[in-house]
């Protein structure tokens, strides 16, 4: 079974990427909110629009499934950091279960 360990490898670094895309996209969206960074500022107008490019559809699809509670709280990046978590979780029991 040694030939499925690449392939759980390479699963966890994506997972493990798209985890931190997720929380770059968080603190850079509470460092606008709070005017700390501007928007107009035209390297971080392509950095927002790159990391909601690879985050925005994931969210729709959470907030499709989730209600809103409160109006001004959006649960949708919380929701996928801890999928990200635990999926990350599983394949690395996975693995350690195949490699034995």
């Amino acid at each position: 079974m040694i030939i499925f360990d690449p392939v759980f490898a390479i699963l966890a670094l994506i997972v493990d990427i798209y985890f931190k895309i997720v929380v770059v996209q968080v603190v850079l969206q509470w460092l606008i909110h709070f005017k700390v960074l501007q928007v107009s500022n035209k390297y971080a107008q392509k950095t927002v629009e790159l990391l909601e490019k690879a985050t925005l559809p994931v969210y729709n699809l959470i907030k499709a499934k989730i209600k809103t509670v409160y109006s001004n709280i959006d649960f949708a990046p919380f929701i996928l950091l801890l999928a990200l978590y635990f999926v990350s979780r599983i394949i690395l029991s996975i693995r350690m279960f195949i490699a034995g």
